[in-house]
């Protein structure tokens, strides 16, 4: 499990020929990056002068830490997901009753495995909102990481996209399609400019 493994161990595993973990994997993690990043700047925003934040830095940094460990369970499951999906083509087809039975379960594993990075990309947007909720009152010292943690979580909604949409193109039931449309249209861009806003106001204020 990606949750409990080395970095050493997972990037072996990203990068040997094995279909898991891939990309959607490597999404979650962007995400747990961007979160952690968060409640980094949240711990370095604390002690006498930011008295007055305490508790609005508090909440921050509690909800980054369980954005961490939410982005590290999707991360899980989106391998989980995209093994039913290999498992489901490794399906006997010798007879149309077969054949039947496999192709249901093929389009059923597609969907299920297109559930997850849709919900990534709504976690990275709450990673995003959560960096920019700290930024007016984040240590200066530490307030590269904000942009850090912005673009951490808009990789991880632009590469959610691209999984979402691989599975979307093998899915031939219309109601289906229709359904994760209408849960994931768009979800990415409202990220993507989030953050690019966020990391244009950092380093606005790095270089003012």
């Amino acid at each position: 499990m990606i949750s409990s493994e080395s970095i050493t161990d997972y990037l072996a595993r990203l990068a040997s020929r094995q279909p898991t973990p891939g990309g959607g994997a490597a999404a979650a993690v962007h995400a747990a990056q961007g979160a952690a990043l968060v409640g980094m700047v949240a711990r370095y925003t604390t002690g006498p002068k930011y008295e007055q934040y305490a508790d609005h830095v508090a909440r921050i940094t509690t909800e980054a830490d369980q954005l961490v460990v939410e982005a590290l369970r999707l991360a899980d499951a989106d391998e989980h997901a995209f093994q039913g999906v290999i498992d489901s083509y490794k399906l006997p087809s010798g007879t149309d009753e077969l054949k039947a039975a496999r192709t249901a379960a093929i389009q059923d594993a597609l969907v299920q495995a297109a559930q997850t990075p849709a919900q990534l990309i709504t976690l990275a947007g709450n990673v995003v909102d959560l960096a920019a909720e700290l930024f007016d009152v984040a240590n200066p010292n530490v307030i590269s990481d904000i942009a850090a943690a912005a673009d951490a979580a808009r990789a991880a909604a632009t590469t959610a996209r691209v999984n979402i949409d691989i599975n979307v193109v093998a899915i031939k039931d219309g109601a289906a399609r229709s359904r994760l449309a209408e849960q994931t249209d768009g979800l990415e861009d409202k990220v993507v400019l989030a953050a690019d806003s966020l990391t244009k106001r950092v380093r606005e204020r790095i270089l003012a």
